[in-house]
């Protein structure tokens, strides 16, 4: 009786017991591999349903989920389905993103139809991304009326300023940046009232930095940690051999997202009311959502946590294919948030 009544609710068993033979041995998982950053608490939570919130508040505005599409590309071929693909994926999904280099529609808006997807984002924060080289030559030149109006036709809710001198150093045409960028962006302030998100371009900050970005009125500090993309290594490989043997060592500096995290927590604890930006974009080598659980869990301030490549990957085809991905590691953090807890120790 109850072996009929298995076959007429679990008419795959038999096969689905099969395959559990066949892939046994297949299965094994080595202890090498165990991920020692959470306690596993399969007792204490049902399957996640799928509303199950994940929300987050970040710079004001409501988050259905804790991620930010990091600052990109823009003014290729590609930059146009790619935009337009992760901005809809922003709208569906609900978080934020930033653009990529913004510079080429300072004075012409050439490629604006690859950057204008404030349709496509609905209200979800969406941020013009410029380098400090070229917000310090605005500056120099009384030009700062530009970013003003770079937001305005973009309908973007602020700009994103990168932090990038040893991708400028590295760089075939770079920029000399010669003002201290935390100068440069204290003048900004103070002559333009608008959002400010700072970012590096891979390699991370150390704490003296981030405590001088964490003493100023900007919106959010993105890490751009050492582990993902790395601007500097990027610049080497479009560059000979030979700047390659000679600089490729500069392309090892730098700090993690996991020691960011802790950076971050002792300065604001430190600062305390002198702490005038509390929140965070944890980036950099962010693979998988069980990173950005891991991370955005183990800080003190209001964070959210960034991929570029791995959007990247999925964003330059159908929609479909990025839709998915994103749906997945949705998925993949709700079943973080039932079962995982961090470990403290």
């Amino acid at each position: 009786m109850s072996n009929n009544h298995q076959n007429i609710d679990d008419i795959n068993a038999p096969s689905r017991k099969q395959d559990h033979i066949d892939l046994a041995f297949r299965s094994e998982v080595a202890l090498d591999k165990l991920d020692r950053r959470f306690y596993y608490e399969p007792l204490l939570s049902a399957h996640p349903k799928k509303d199950k919130d994940i929300s987050v508040n970040f710079l004001g505005q409501g988050a259905q989920a804790p991620l930010w599409v990091s600052s990109m590309t823009g003014g290729t071929q590609k930059a146009n389905t790619i935009n337009k693909n992760l901005a809809r994926a922003c709208n569906d999904f609900g978080f934020g993103m930033g653009l990529g280099s913004c510079r080429s529609l300072l004075r012409s808006d050439e490629y604006l139809p690859d950057f204008a997807v404030r349709p496509l984002i609905g209200d979800q924060l969406l941020y013009a991304n410029l380098g400090i080289a070229q917000v310090e030559q605005l500056i120099e030149s009384n030009e700062l009326s530009l970013i003003t109006e770079l937001l305005k036709k973009l309908e973007a809710n602020g700009l994103i300023i990168h932090i990038n001198p040893m991708q400028e150093w590295l760089q075939p045409e770079g920029d000399i940046i010669t003002s201290h960028p935390v100068n440069t962006i204290q003048k900004l302030i103070d002559d333009l009232d608008i959002n400010i998100i700072v970012k590096e371009v891979g390699q991370g900050m150390g704490p003296a930095s981030l405590e001088a970005l964490m003493k100023l009125p900007i919106q959010a500090i993105e890490f751009a940690a050492h582990g993902g993309t790395n601007f500097a290594m990027l610049e080497l490989l479009r560059s000979d051999q030979q700047k390659m043997d000679w600089y490729e060592s500069l392309t090892n500096i730098g700090h993690s997202a996991e020691e960011m995290v802790i950076f971050s927590n002792e300065i604001a604890d430190r600062l305390g009311d002198a702490c005038l930006c509390s929140s965070i974009i944890i980036s950099g080598g962010i693979k998988t959502f069980l990173d950005g659980y891991y991370l955005t869990q183990k800080s003190n301030l209001q964070a959210v946590y960034g991929q570029a490549s791995s959007f990247l990957k999925y964003a330059q085809g159908d929609y479909e294919y990025l839709q998915r991905y994103v749906k997945a590691q949705v998925e993949g953090l709700r079943l973080a948030h039932s079962f995982l807890q961090i470990r403290t120790k």
